[in-house]
């Protein structure tokens, strides 16, 4: 006799919070998405303490050079902070959803990015129950995580790119990126670090499945500079010169681009400063300040336009 078929694991109830610090609110290992024969898509919600309105949002992606890393951690940088960075931002009166997405070993572009965007539509699609406000969802990550987020803030609602895990129909735009040293055009990163371009190990070898020169669309599709347009929503990019795995040039490089548009862009150096803030711990925390106070600005109530597209922008 055939097993019953079971609710999709993203349909699930809300179960109930668990206390977070100082009031905040945790809902750890929430199913965003099912894909058949793969595990569980999930995400940690972190929520502010009990508002009275709808809050805003943003989706933390990490990084690992989209083959390592996980959900719960914004970087080494943090991990004995108390409280979390996640918590620090849901006591500023913003919620965080910390996303895992698939990984190089279990699925090559655009697999990472349509589990992005469907992270997105899950949230939006309950926004109601989670209490958050479906205009106000913003996207922050660093290094892979920041080159995801990046390309949220660019693709919204591209059918090309839009994919269909999870739930569909809802929006996946976003309406500020914030980008820790992201790797912003995968092309050129072989040149930016003086490396091999047909080296087919490197870790953008892995995101496409093959070495850049056989797949230069590939390439060229998953690099955010692509993508660039007028239309694109604030973006904070913060990266260190010193870096030493994705180049400092990466991030000035998307930021000319997207200036040359008239879009609003911010890109902010650290001197001397290598990947994951590596030994400066003053710059760790300048960085997450430095963004929190971005997306308090960028994710204040507005008010209504005539146009639905308007206020996902």
């Amino acid at each position: 006799m055939a097993d019953p078929v079971l609710p999709a694991a993203h349909d699930a109830p809300l179960p109930p919070a668990r206390p977070g610090a100082g009031g905040t609110r945790l809902h750890l290992g929430l199913p965003y998405a099912a894909i058949p024969g793969v595990r569980p898509l999930e995400l940690d919600l972190v929520l502010p303490p009990e508002p009275a309105t709808a809050v805003p949002l943003v989706v933390f992606l990490h990084g690992g050079g989209w083959y390592v890393g996980g959900r719960h951690s914004a970087g080494p940088a943090y991990a004995d902070t108390h409280p979390t960075p996640f918590e620090r931002l849901a006591q500023a009166g913003i919620g965080v959803a910390s996303v895992d997405y698939r990984l190089s070993g279990e699925a090559v572009w655009p697999a990472q990015l349509h589990d992005a965007k469907a992270a997105v539509r899950w949230l939006r699609a309950r926004a109601v129950e989670l209490g958050i406000d479906p205009d106000r969802i913003a996207a922050w990550g660093e290094s892979a995580g920041g080159h995801l987020a990046e390309l949220l803030g660019l693709t919204g609602d591209d059918a090309a790119l839009e994919g269909d895990v999870g739930i569909t129909g809802p929006s996946s735009r976003v309406s500020a990126v914030v980008a820790w040293y992201a790797p912003s055009d995968l092309s050129a990163m072989p040149t930016d670090l003086g490396t091999d371009p047909a080296d087919p190990t490197t870790r953008e070898a892995g995101l496409l499945g093959a070495a850049i020169p056989t797949v230069p669309d590939l390439a060229a599709q998953a690099s955010p500079i692509t993508h660039v347009s007028a239309q694109a929503p604030p973006f904070l990019l913060l990266h260190g010169t010193g870096d030493r795995l994705v180049p400092f040039v990466q991030s000035e490089r998307l930021m000319d681009a997207l200036g040359q548009l008239g879009a609003d862009v911010e890109l902010h150096p650290y001197e001397g400063a290598d990947h994951m803030w590596l030994g400066t711990p003053a710059t760790a925390a300048d960085a997450l300040e430095r963004s929190l106070a971005f997306l308090g600005g960028r994710l204040q109530p507005r008010a209504r336009s005539g146009s639905r597209q308007d206020d996902d922008r």
